[in-house]
């Protein structure tokens, strides 16, 4: 059984998932990174593949998708660091990247290393969902990836329907339109939003992500979805000490407790 499903399975609330950008601190840093949230508490993991042009995020995750191409991140190097240490990983990794370094890969050699890689899921925010479904569903179907669709406050009903049928892992629900890292608290029209899919009884979880960064957005977000997807905050964490185990675990202490 692929590991998104087992998770879900096991927990219904109060999933906590983390993005991270590949590459950033440092070009090495990415199997520490992974192994230090698994070790104190990330229940999935989201594992950013850089990009020149990132345009659904926000500064914090540009800056370290420019720092991590500059370290020389690409493709083949994440795919080998993940395959390292691929025995030891027992929670799900997900990659979440943009379509056009995907393609250059190539999509079915994608998702083949993924698949040999241990990946769980994928997330391509700029893969327009007509397009996946008539060109790539079956290279992901066929190596056991979870495709992940985003929605948005201004997703129509009927979109939203035919992505949960598409649907196979959970949906991202960016909490607002804005792009990611804006430090905010939820809204009464972000509530009401989460609100809404709730009472749609969808049958994928929901977990929602943009905008939470500490405690109380952390708390709002499980109250009203399956779960939350921190990046900015983390990333900025990363930033401020070279320690990678002390600045995960000094981040999980502030969100949580």
């Amino acid at each position: 059984m692929n590991k998104i499903n087992q998770l879900f399975e096991n927990k219904k609330k109060n999933i906590l998932s983390i993005f991270f950008t590949a590459g950033f601190p440092t070009l090495q840093s990415t199997r520490e990174i992974i192994q230090s949230l698994e070790k104190n508490g990330a229940d999935l993991i989201e594992v950013g593949i850089p990009y020149s042009d990132p345009l659904a995020d926000g500064p914090v995750i540009q800056a370290t998708s420019s720092a991590a191409l500059a370290n020389g991140m690409n493709l083949n190097i994440l795919f080998n660091q993940i395959e390292e240490i691929k025995p030891s990983v027992k929670i799900p990794l997900i990659l979440m990247g943009y379509l056009n370094p995907i393609l250059q890969y190539g999509i079915e050699k994608f998702c083949i290393r993924a698949k040999e890689c241990g990946i769980s899921g994928v997330i391509i925010p700029d893969l327009p969902i007509d397009e996946y479904n008539s060109l790539y569903k079956f290279d992901f179907e066929e190596c056991n990836l979870k495709f992940i669709f985003l929605i948005t406050p201004n997703t129509s009903k009927e979109r939203i329907e035919m992505i949960d049928k598409l649907s196979e892992g959970f949906i991202y629900a960016v909490s607002s339109s804005s792009t990611t890292g804006k430090e905010l608290g939820f809204s009464h029209e972000q509530k009401t939003y989460l609100n809404r899919l709730h009472s749609m009884k969808l049958r994928n979880p929901i977990l929602v992500g943009f905008g939470i960064h500490n405690k109380e957005t952390l708390q709002s977000a499980w109250e009203h979805a399956n779960g939350a997807i921190i990046g900015s905050a983390y990333l900025k964490k990363l930033s401020e000490n070279n320690d990678i185990d002390k600045a995960t675990k000094e981040f999980f202490e502030k969100i949580k407790n």
